[in-house]
């Protein structure tokens, strides 16, 4: 069996019609910051709260970048084309590179959200996965209560494979403001090459953008 010698992806930029996918940078500290302080992502995610300047610094300087180079994975920051502003994040993490699998997550920031950004960002990503870097499973894994997150792995051809139950910790704001852990299950998602062929062009009739290159 051929072993392969590649362990950590390339400092990638992949281009949407509307997106440009991208590493981190300085810029986007501020815009960060104010993103994962978002009640959604707080409930959703095990991000810091409040997320302050200096937790947003340690990820673009730090944490993002030793993702891909420690071989774990890739962090995209997700902007717009036309006005650089960041939009979300992709996060490959948990990386096999014996079986060639990835987990992938995706936050988009408020103001984004309803515009098929998160949809967009994570076909393109798939589409690299897939037919770039020659991966065979991508796999996503929702809270049982996140309904959005889950209609976005529907939308990129997401098969659903089971429930961990009572496998994460989300959180939910008390009446003073203050946050809570709760637990939840979580559905599992995986995505295939196959599943990708006619995904493109049922989003194409559904209005969605296009999908068609990456860089």
């Amino acid at each position: 069996m051929e072993l392969r010698m590649t362990t950590t992806f390339p400092d990638v930029s992949i281009s949407t019609e509307r997106l440009v996918l991208r590493p981190f940078e300085e810029a986007d500290i501020p815009a960060h910051t104010e993103m994962m302080n978002d009640e959604q992502i707080t409930a959703w995610t095990s991000v810091p709260h409040p997320y302050t300047a200096a937790d947003a610094e340690e990820w673009v300087r730090a944490i993002a970048p030793a993702e891909r180079t420690d071989g774990r994975g890739i962090v995209l920051a997700v902007t717009e084309f036309l006005t650089q502003r960041l939009v979300g994040i992709v996060h490959l993490r948990n990386t096999d590179w014996h079986t060639l699998a990835t987990e992938a997550s995706y936050v988009i920031a408020p103001w984004a959200r309803g515009e098929g950004y998160a949809t967009e960002s994570m076909l393109a990503v798939a589409k690299w996965l897939f037919r770039d870097q020659k991966f065979e499973r991508m796999e996503l894994r929702t809270a049982a209560d996140n309904t959005a997150s889950q209609q976005v792995a529907q939308k990129i051809g997401c098969i659903s494979e089971g429930v961990l139950r009572n496998a994460w910790i989300a959180r939910t704001q008390r009446e003073d403001g203050s946050w809570a852990d709760i637990r939840t299950d979580l559905i599992v998602w995986s995505l295939l090459p196959e599943d990708l062929d006619g995904v493109v062009d049922q989003l194409a009739e559904a209005g969605y953008a296009s999908f068609p290159d990456w860089s």
